[in-house]
């Protein structure tokens, strides 16, 4: 396996309906999480559905996530500064050296967030969102790692990418330590072991952790699809405090079987065996009381975008069904994130960090529309229904009229 993993190449050609350069599983097995790769033509003649203006006018916009990276040569010095940004910053940042980078685009642009098909392969729930950077000449964020999986298209203009594959070349790990003297986490070493000008339609994936340096050559637009990688931290508090919200106050540490102390201010191992037994009290034995802790806990947007204007009451089912067999449409809101599970019975469909019990069927078409016409809503289930409409009524939903080039 060590041979094999040694003679896989770095940099591949895609090829006609393989942007991966090779199949799916042959990607997750060989490279996915465990080494970078280059795919020339990975979109081959892809052409931006955004221009450079586009993203600088999201990027004034309340609401928008939106950050400003400067470097000065001369000192090597960095600035961040976070948006929304007022219109006449941007014609005085010249035509060097700064880069702009907009999150969610995916959810801003339905173009963009087409290319998410591309990606089928990996599971939904795991994608974060797909990140645009617009660089000036010149323009970069420094040295870095990320602690997610990062699939790098280039839409527009090049950008030289530099990597440390070191470890995935069996050389050991690569030094990790961050400068102190910047705003963000720049690595105080870097060494490139591989060297590439991307060109539109050319992708970099990187695995967690590997060091990359990314310089615009001429302006560019970047688009990077980000995943969904939550720290143990993360996971464990969100655990703990679901745990202690859920817990029953009648459980608590208990010594029925108690000896006479020999020394009253010793914490001794029979008192630590009777802590580890209260906690283990509350855990989630019941994996599926766990699946659904993380059906909710993957669900909730890691960001404070909430979803649409509902008007908080549920619109009765036969109006709604009406109103869709009038030939009204469904929109989900672009940032309500959807993930179903199967259960003891049927299924759980989880919304927006909520659990809807209800077949398999309904919960998969659920998941996987972003629009419900007639026909889908008379495939669900009365279940399935009422899960739309409540969902309707939190602005999880929008009704729509539909327009000429909707699917």
């Amino acid at each position: 396996m060590a041979k094999r993993t040694a003679a896989l190449p770095f940099e591949v050609q895609a090829a006609p309906g393989r942007p991966l350069g090779m199949a799916p599983r042959s990607f997750l097995r060989d490279y996915w999480h465990k080494r970078p790769l280059l795919i020339r033509g990975a979109f081959p003649d892809y052409v931006s559905p955004i221009e450079p203006e586009d993203l600088a006018g999201l990027a004034c916009e309340n609401g928008v996530l939106a950050r400003l990276i400067q470097h000065d040569r001369a000192s090597n010095g960095w600035a961040v500064s976070s948006g929304p940004f007022p219109e006449e910053v941007f014609p005085g940042l010249g035509d060097r050296d700064w880069t702009l980078l907009v999150q969610d685009m995916d959810k801003w642009d339905p173009d963009i967030a087409g290319l998410l098909s591309a990606f089928a392969f990996l599971p939904r729930w795991r994608v974060d969102d797909i990140m645009v950077s617009f660089a000036a000449t010149g323009g970069s964020v420094g040295a870095h790692v990320d602690h997610y999986d990062v699939f790098l298209l280039q839409a527009q203009g090049h950008r030289r990418w530099q990597i440390d594959a070191s470890d995935a070349m069996g050389h050991g790990k690569p030094p990790l330590e961050f400068r102190d003297d910047t705003e963000i986490k720049l690595l105080r070493e870097f060494t490139a072991t591989h060297d590439w000008v991307l060109e539109p339609g050319d992708m970099l994936y990187l695995p967690p952790e590997v060091p990359h340096h990314g310089v615009a050559e001429d302006p560019c637009l970047t688009f990077s699809l980000g995943m969904r990688a939550p720290s143990v931290a993360e996971l464990m508090g969100d655990y703990v405090d679901t745990l202690a919200a859920e817990a029953d106050e009648a459980l608590r540490y208990a010594d029925p079987a108690l000896d006479a102390a020999k020394d009253p201010y010793e914490i001794d191992a029979n008192a630590m065996t009777r802590v580890v037994e209260a906690l283990n009290a509350v855990r989630m034995a019941d994996a599926d009381a766990l699946g659904d802790w993380f059906g909710r806990f993957i669900t909730i947007y890691r960001a404070a975008a909430g979803p649409g204007q509902g008007d908080g009451q549920p619109l009765a089912v036969d109006e709604l069904s009406r109103a869709l067999a009038g030939g009204l449409l469904l929109q989900r809101y672009p940032w309500t994130r959807v993930a179903w599970r199967r259960a003891a019975k049927g299924a759980r469909l989880y919304v927006a960090g909520q659990s809807w019990a209800m077949p398999v069927p309904d919960a998969k078409r659920l998941a996987a529309a972003a629009w419900i016409d007639a026909a889908a809503w008379g495939a669900l289930s009365a279940a399935g229904h009422d899960c739309v409409a409540a969902l309707l009524a939190e602005g999880h939903y929008r009704l729509e009229t539909p327009e000429e080039d909707m699917p």
